[in-house]
């Protein structure tokens, strides 16, 4: 356990060092904000507006802003602060390859598979962080501005994409045992969720697949049931173990 915590803080000061911290904190706080402030912002925007669309016959009504309003900018936009996610840390491992660095901890001493949950644990806990304090942001502006009470499921629907994220952490870590590059590790990723996405369009397998909680955004309207996700969550939880095992039995057998 002491050399998994040593790797553990190790790789937190790499973290910290590199700017990797302060960008992902940054950029989820940004988006953040984003989501209350584009509701806010809609009615000033759409009467600057108004007089140059009413020159072209365009008539534009009052437009009324809830919190509502909000939550719908959040699940367009959420993908985005997850996609900056994933690529910086698509070369978890494969930095470390082309660095060599992994090869005199080995040699040293250190099991392999302690490298790998290290890698996944600290990765996981700035997802945590970074993916929270993103939605408590939004959701305490929403609060503040109007009432979050108009939606529902709103801690539901969170969880559903947060647990979506953590798939494809896994996902990335997996592809990183198998793949020495972080361009190969991003294509196998991005080539597993399309398929999964286009399998979707299947509704008699949607339910069944990781993709189906991208829709988790529905459910605040009231379009949709708890229980449309539920297999899903589990396909991602057992998918999830399946990434992380095989990951750690790649990895001992990897040639450094």
């Amino acid at each position: 356990m002491k050399q998994l915590a040593a790797f553990f803080q190790k790789e937190w000061m790499e973290q910290m060092r590199s700017g990797k911290l302060f960008i992902i904190i940054v950029v989820f706080m940004l988006f953040g904000i984003m989501n209350p402030a584009m509701a806010k912002l809609t009615p000033w925007m759409m009467e600057m507006a108004s007089e140059s669309l009413a020159e072209s016959g365009l008539v534009v009504n009052e437009v009324t802003v809830d919190a509502m309003t909000s939550w719908t900018q959040y699940y367009k936009n959420v993908m985005m602060p997850m996609l900056v996610f994933l690529l910086m840390y698509s070369g978890i491992l494969t930095a470390e390859y082309q660095k060599k660095t992994l090869i005199n901890m080995v040699t040293k001493g250190l099991d392999r598979w302690k490298i790998v949950i290290s890698k996944m644990a600290i990765v996981f806990l700035l997802w945590t962080v970074a993916y929270w304090l993103h939605f408590g942001i939004t959701y305490g502006y929403n609060a503040y501005f109007w009432d979050n009470g108009i939606a529902e499921h709103v801690g539901f629907a969170a969880l559903c994409i947060y647990i979506l994220g953590v798939w494809l952490i896994s996902l990335i870590l997996l592809m990183s045992v198998l793949s020495s590059s972080s361009a190969g590790v991003l294509l196998c990723t991005a080539g597993v969720y399309g398929v999964c996405y286009f399998a979707g369009m299947l509704t008699k397998v949607k339910e069944y697949l990781p993709t189906q909680l991208m829709n988790a955004g529905e459910l605040l309207s009231g379009a949709g049931n708890v229980e449309d996700y539920n297999l899903a969550i589990a396909i991602c939880v057992i998918w999830f173990v399946v990434n992380v095992l095989g990951a750690v039995v790649l990895f001992n057998r990897k040639n450094l």
